[in-house]
């Protein structure tokens, strides 16, 4: 099976670039499987897993939202933040989720949008790091 190249890039590093069978992305309406020759799309990504299909075998990594951009050449997804489990430190997720927790129980003087998002992205990346366990 013929495959497309998928390119992942975050701010300070290119995250991963390879030929894959398919990858499967949280859109923000739900998630989005892309194949080789899939029409041409650029969506906003949400908070959540990116799972690389290749050769049989699937590989799941945590993003912080971003773009999907399909065009016939490749796949790329632009976001601020991938990680494989095995990069998530979990003790560090576990503390941005608890003070995230307590701003939102606090509600004063807060941007509580951005404490509900800093709250999806470290449970997501607990929640992504426990899998691989």
């Amino acid at each position: 099976m013929a495959g497309f190249m998928l390119e992942i890039v975050t701010p300070d590093r290119k995250f991963f670039e390879e030929e894959v069978d398919m990858v499967i992305v949280r859109g923000v309406e739900g998630d989005l499987g892309i194949l080789r020759g899939r029409a041409p799309l650029v969506t906003p990504l949400d908070i959540g897993r990116i799972k690389i299909k290749k050769d049989g075998k699937t590989r799941i990594a945590a993003i912080a939202g971003g773009y999907v951009e399909v065009t016939k050449e490749k796949t790329t997804i632009i976001s601020d933040s991938a990680e494989w489990p095995e990069e998530i430190d979990v003790t560090r997720a576990k503390e941005a989720k608890q003070r995230a927790e307590e701003r939102l129980k606090r509600r004063d003087n807060i941007d509580v949008a951005r404490a509900e998002i800093a709250l999806r992205k470290a449970v997501n990346r607990i929640r992504i790091a426990e899998e691989k366990e």
